[in-house]
């Protein structure tokens, strides 16, 4: 089993930024692939950034691109997501996922609130 913490979330001003953290434990060893998804009232879960765990490749979505950086400290277990130039349309509750197999995501976490407004 993997657990995953996320932080750092809360109110920003639109063109703001903002430092999403999640701190895994347990068997981190088995971690192939980790990510961030989010999601917004009334609206469907949305993948925003991942990245592999060992060869740190990373994969955007579309309306995140240019603007959030995802990156980690294998040492300190931790992800972290960077995000600049935030919009309101970026509000929404942010998910750190660990993925065991390059086909999915097996943990997840509790989730942070961002919201972006004046």
């Amino acid at each position: 089993q993997v657990q995953l913490v996320e932080s750092g979330g809360g109110l920003v001003q639109p063109g703001g930024s903002l430092r999403l953290s999640c701190a895994a434990s347990g068997r981190t060893d088995s971690i192939v692939r980790m990510g961030w998804f989010r999601q917004a009232p009334a609206k469907e879960r949305e993948f925003v950034a991942a990245i592999d765990w060992r060869g740190g490749r990373t994969y955007y979505g579309d309306s995140v691109r240019g603007r959030f950086l995802i990156f980690r400290d294998n040492d300190k277990n931790t992800l972290y997501l960077q995000m600049n130039t935030l919009k309101p349309e970026d509000t929404g509750v942010y998910y750190c996922a660990a993925a065991r197999r390059y086909s999915g995501y097996d943990y997840w976490g509790q989730g942070t609130q961002v919201t972006v407004s004046s």
